[in-house]
């Protein structure tokens, strides 16, 4: 078994700088698209009001990953947190790890994590999400660290 670091960190997974500025540049350049060409083609009201909103919304979502994709995810002794301190789940609430290509739900280069019991909504766009008893880890984060905070949760657990 590892080591933590000074902090009590054992692993973390964060964005890989290439699909964050990917996946923000995509969400980025469909908000703006659509804002310009609702502008320079104007279609009725109701789809002009339409196409401008799913500009928005959007652009929107591009800040939310942009903001999001700047955190890690940490895991410690008692937790899976994000750098904020936000806790994801307890490692006693955590009853299994889904990994591999055949996992219901799992998030791209992630895996997903089945909880004893319920938790409230939540999400990290690009990064986690949680919803009711399970919490996927992955979308935009490096493959290599996900994999190897998945197996290290999945040894505590079998331990």
């Amino acid at each position: 078994m590892f080591q933590p670091d000074e902090n009590g960190i054992y692993a973390t997974v964060s964005a890989s700088p290439g699909r964050r500025i990917f996946g923000c540049g995509v969400l980025m350049a469909l908000g703006l698209l659509v804002i310009y060409v609702a502008f320079a083609s104007p279609p009725d009201m109701g789809w002009l009001v339409f196409m401008l909103l799913f500009g928005i919304g959007a652009l929107w979502l591009a800040e939310m990953v942009r903001r999001a994709s700047a955190l890690e995810i940490q895991l410690t002794e008692k937790d899976l947190r994000d750098s904020t301190g936000q806790v994801l789940a307890h490692m006693d609430e955590i009853s299994g790890v889904e990994r591999g290509p055949f996992a219901f739900l799992k998030p791209s280069n992630g895996f997903t994590l089945l909880l004893k019991n319920k938790k409230p909504r939540a999400w990290a766009p690009g990064l986690w999400w949680r919803l009711g008893r399970r919490v996927g880890i992955g979308g935009i984060t490096s493959a290599g660290q996900a994999k190897f905070m998945a197996e290290q949760i999945a040894f505590r657990l079998n331990a």
